[in-house]
């Protein structure tokens, strides 16, 4: 029975990540997986396919709307969506392949099966072939991740009810979908669908899309996606699909009560956020504390309420996002190895890939009206940027936002091409508590997108020179 320093149960971003940092530290480690692939949900059935499609299709629409009008004349492209669809596996196949080499390489022990707690320092495994094996270790790492949300009354069966998960995959274009949520995964895989030619409808409870972003931007942004083509329900929301026709009928109304309407279509995607993922853990059993949204609780050095045990990313509080999994993946592995491991959960980028992109790292304009924090706005518009007016893509803007008394950069949001690679200057800046004064006056390179981030650090001044 083989003892390990660690043992870490899951190998998305963030399990994977906290195994090679404690393997770098000298720990003896392994990593449990049920599923057949390591990398978890974002490498299998997450960021990483939705961004070859997302891209994929990006093409697919520059090919047939943008190419003519710079002189570059082609054949309407046609849709060959069995070979994008390969594409993206090819995506996913690389990763994951790339996963395994760095287990090998850091001397990490894979164990395929089902992980359950059944105290400090010990974990059952069971392997698809009905077969358990114990493992010991000194420290636990929950790492087990997220579960698509479900709505009551409406039955996901992947194929004309599809979850996240099922709308990479789907084997043709729906000629309508209908989106229930329009948070990140439902605008950005509404984005591939809609450019491979569906009608996209999206219904949102809330009144506004993108919940949790700058108010702004996500008004601005709506308005981008509908003149995209998008149509969106606001305030409204499902109460019951039937499958029973040739179409899918679903009920819809509104969110403070009314009449209802009935919206036809394909197929219906369910995107009303994730859950975490604790299923057949132990934990309760193994004394294991989760809160009323079954979280898992940690302490400030991410340990549960049992010794030895920790638990990070999407099963604890705090943004869904891999990278977030991955920093705290990196702390424990640090703490556990006797140093100062940290998260600056005031410095997390969000990004939505849709074209444009929408990011932003930091507070909201509401959430410093809500703390009743003085702060001072500089926004700078993409119309006014040279780079991105030769090139015609001159949707969204860049807005900093500073303390007004110090100049202390407290958010940043953008909406624009790229604007998900655009956005870790401002992290950096924010990491080192930089000013808008210390954005400003950094050289930026001419013609770039990025000038509109300084631009809007000066318009903080009331100082921007292109506008």
């Amino acid at each position: 029975m083989a003892t390990y320093d660690l043992v870490v149960i899951g190998t998305g971003p963030g399990g994977y990540v906290c195994a090679i940092r404690a393997a770098q530290l000298g720990m003896k480690v392994a990593v449990v997986e049920k599923n057949a692939t390591l990398g978890g949900t974002c490498l299998n059935v997450g960021c990483m396919p939705s961004k070859a499609l997302l891209y994929a299709s990006e093409m697919f629409e520059e090919a047939a709307h943008s190419f003519a009008k710079m002189g570059v004349s082609v054949s309407p492209p046609k849709l060959d969506l069995p070979a994008m669809m390969n594409f993206k596996q090819q995506g996913i196949d690389g990763n994951v392949k790339g996963v395994e080499f760095l287990m090998k390489k850091n001397k990490i022990d894979v164990i395929s099966g089902k992980g359950k707690i059944l105290g400090a320092g010990r974990i059952e495994v069971a392997g698809k072939d009905g077969k358990t094996q114990v493992v010991e270790t000194k420290n636990i790492v929950i790492a087990t991740g997220s579960d698509i949300a479900r709505l009551k009354g409406v039955e996901i069966d992947e194929k004309r009810i599809v979850s996240s998960t099922g709308a990479l995959s789907l084997d043709k274009v729906p000629g309508k979908l209908l989106i229930i949520g329009a948070g990140v995964i439902g605008l950005e895989l509404g984005s591939v669908w809609h450019r491979l030619g569906a009608q996209v409808t999206v219904v949102e409870f809330l009144d506004r899309i993108l919940p949790g972003m700058d108010g702004e931007v996500a008004r601005q942004f709506q308005r981008i996606l509908e003149k995209q083509g998008f149509a969106f329900k606001l305030g409204a929301k499902v109460t019951s699909v039937d499958t029973s026709g040739k179409t899918v009928t679903a009920q819809v109304e509104p969110a403070a009560g009314g009449a209802a309407e009935k919206i036809e279509a394909d197929v219906v995607l369910v995107c009303i956020g994730r859950v975490p993922y604790t299923e057949g853990l132990g934990l309760k059993e193994a004394g294991v504390a989760v809160d009323n949204r079954g979280r898992v609780q940690i302490d400030a050095h991410f340990a549960t309420s049992l010794k030895g045990v920790y638990a990070i990313g999407d099963v604890v509080a705090g943004p869904m996002l891999a990278h977030k999994a991955e920093d705290e993946g990196v702390a424990v592995a640090e703490i556990l190895a006797g140093q100062a491991g940290h998260v600056n959960y005031d410095v997390i980028p969000g990004v939505v890939y849709t074209t444009p992109e929408v990011s932003s790292v930091g507070k909201t304009e509401e959430e410093l009206k809500q703390a009743g924090v003085a702060y001072t706005s500089g926004k700078f518009p993409f119309t006014a940027n040279g780079r991105s007016k030769v090139n015609q893509t001159t949707d969204g803007f860049v807005k900093i936002l500073a303390d007004a008394k110090t100049d202390r950069v407290l958010g940043v949001h953008i909406v624009g091409r790229e604007a998900g690679e655009m956005i870790h200057e401002a992290a950096v800046l924010m990491e080192f508590g930089g000013s808008a004064e210390d954005l400003a006056r950094t050289c930026h390179a001419h013609p770039t997108r990025s000038e509109a981030v300084k631009e809007a650090a000066l318009a903080v001044g009331k100082r921007a020179i292109h506008m």
